[in-house]
């Protein structure tokens, strides 16, 4: 029998079931892989908002952590949202102490509604216990500019800089990603020590995009659990993306902002 390829997401639960935790499993599922997790947080929200907010006790997380790690042989870790200091930590402490894959961090701090999903305390915390224990960080332009207390860069100059002040920080590669920039092209820049890559793909007018992030970042971690390179797994994300936000008109989901479709290959 072949190796089963596993990728267990770290994150908070969506009760909406469109970001978060429920988005991870999902395109996990869609691209071939199976996954596991351990929850960080509690939300209630749906497509119009977050309405609030429970963590999980950080010993709690550490225990799911074990659980997963002492059974499951898993390929390769996403991270998602760590709204304070302690569960940062305990990611941090069961990582080091069990898993020398992959690691994919998504710095989680707003939602797309614009509310706050990381305290202000848990950011430093991020940046020195995480970002050294990244392969790969996926922040999008306002989270590139909150983590290095800068201006939102402007054009593809700016976020190649910014990506090299993150690199600086700790994680083997950046991935800017330019969803929340403007013209007819939504690119990302992968930064790496040697080399910039740039993947673009046409925007599109939709206000489905909840959970385009968490489902960015789990795409690429799929990827890397399924043995592709960095830059493979990057640009089949990158498209696996595009396809689930073109096909998100398809659903009827709520009345805010709905999600992205994430089984428009399969439904």
């Amino acid at each position: 029998m072949s190796k089963t390829a596993i990728a267990l997401t770290i994150a908070g639960s969506d009760s909406g079931g469109g970001a978060g935790i429920q988005a991870d499993l999902k395109t996990f599922s869609a691209l071939g892989v199976y996954g596991a997790s351990v929850i960080t947080a509690l939300t209630a929200q749906n497509t119009v908002g977050v309405q609030g907010i429970h963590d999980v006790p950080a010993a709690f997380v550490a225990r799911q952590m074990e659980s997963v790690f002492a059974d499951i042989a898993v390929d390769a870790v996403k991270i998602g949202m760590l709204s304070v200091p302690e569960t940062i930590e305990a990611v941090a402490d069961g990582l080091s102490r069990s898993f020398t894959g992959p690691v994919v961090l998504d710095p989680v701090m707003i939602a797309a509604s614009g509310d706050a999903l990381l305290t202000e305390a848990a950011i430093s915390t991020l940046k020195t216990r995480l970002l050294p224990l990244a392969d790969l960080l996926t922040p999008n332009l306002p989270e590139a500019a909150r983590l290095l207390d800068a201006d939102i860069a402007r054009d593809e100059a700016e976020m190649r800089e910014q990506g090299l002040a993150l690199l600086a920080m700790g994680p083997k590669a950046v991935l800017m990603k330019g969803g929340h920039g403007t013209g007819p092209e939504a690119v990302d820049l992968l930064v790496t020590s040697d080399e910039t890559f740039r993947f673009s793909a046409p925007r599109i007018a939709s206000r489905n995009s909840h959970g385009t992030g968490c489902t960015l970042s789990s795409a690429i971690t799929a990827g890397l659990a399924k043995g592709m390179s960095l830059n493979a797994a990057v640009s089949a994300a990158k498209a696996y993306v595009h396809g689930a936000i073109l096909h998100a008109d398809r659903l009827a989901i709520g009345h805010g902002h709905g999600p992205t479709h994430h089984f428009f290959a399969l439904w």
